[in-house]
């Protein structure tokens, strides 16, 4: 969805709650938004992945010793970060303009690295901040793509 229509779903939703609005503007017919990025497949699937990689995070946070399935979390996170970049080429490759793509883009090249941190952390403390920024970023992947947006950039 084009950040223009966002600004105009909000603007007329605005515009139709306010009190000045029922009173002086005529009624605007509003047919169904347009669908959200979170529908087409691949962001429904990088949603998915993010969604049980945080959950096994989340799992081992406060745990010692050994991380269970820790190779497969390894791959999982690698494929994630190729379809985090895979979806900022889409948005880029559609002239996308907003913040989006670029999020995209910096949470594909962070998961290698916070992956690193949590595999070479030295002790539990700095397991256990690793494995929190690597919570956060994974909930970040979520929400960035589920959450409207509600800025356009101007051009």
């Amino acid at each position: 969805m084009s950040c223009d229509a966002i600004a105009l779903a909000a603007t007329l939703w605005l515009a139709s709650a306010s009190p000045v609005a029922a009173s002086s503007a005529p009624a605007v017919a509003v047919t169904a938004p347009p669908s959200s990025l979170a529908s087409e497949p691949l962001f429904m699937d990088i949603v998915r992945r993010a969604d049980a990689l945080k959950a096994a995070v989340d799992a081992w946070k406060g745990k010692d010793g050994p991380l269970d399935g820790f190779d497969a979390f390894r791959s999982e996170v690698d494929a994630l970060s190729k379809l985090d970049m895979q979806a900022h080429l889409l948005l880029k490759a559609r002239g996308t303009d907003g913040d989006l793509k670029c999020i995209l883009r910096g949470i594909a090249e962070d998961l290698p690295v916070r992956l690193k941190e949590v595999e070479t952390a030295a002790d539990p403390r700095a397991r256990e901040m690793a494995l929190k920024e690597m919570s956060w970023l994974l909930r970040d992947n979520v929400e960035v793509i589920t959450t409207p947006a509600t800025v356009t950039s101007g051009t």
